[in-house]
């Protein structure tokens, strides 16, 4: 049976998200990592190279107005949506390509993937098929 984990920031002005732990393909990680300066920018946190990959249960849009790591800032090829939220009580990041929020990306539109100071699977002790709830203001 998975196990269930909760932040408790639940509040009005927080919409909640739930779903479970999957494993991905360790793309976003090398990025961050090339990255680190831009993101660290757009964050105020210096992010771990790694996501963790949630597969909600419902499809995920990014809000509009969120903050952007715009490909022309670093001379790449992918946009990225950088929202805030929290997840097992920290502060964290959905960051989603602008591919994968079309839904032409490598991951559907209800798998998230979230970025924090920390290896958030090692820190929690998180294993594939571990259900989370993901606050992200409303």
């Amino acid at each position: 049976m998975a196990r269930r984990w909760r932040s408790g920031y639940d509040s009005p002005q927080m919409k909640v998200l739930r779903g479970k732990v999957e494993s991905g393909i360790g793309d976003f990680g090398q990025w961050i990592e090339k990255l680190d300066a831009h993101y660290e920018r757009k964050t105020g946190m210096k992010l771990y190279p790694g996501t963790l990959n949630i597969r909600l249960t419902e499809p995920y849009t990014v809000p509009a107005g969120c903050a952007r790591l715009e490909a022309s800032e670093y001379g790449g090829s992918v946009s990225v949506s950088i929202v805030p939220c929290w997840i097992l009580g920290r502060r964290a990041f959905i960051l989603r390509t602008d591919s994968n929020e079309g839904g032409k990306g490598r991951h559907a539109r209800n798998v998230v993937e979230i970025a924090s100071d920390v290896k958030l699977r090692d820190e929690y002790n998180l294993v594939d098929g571990d259900e989370v709830s993901i606050e992200v203001e409303s």
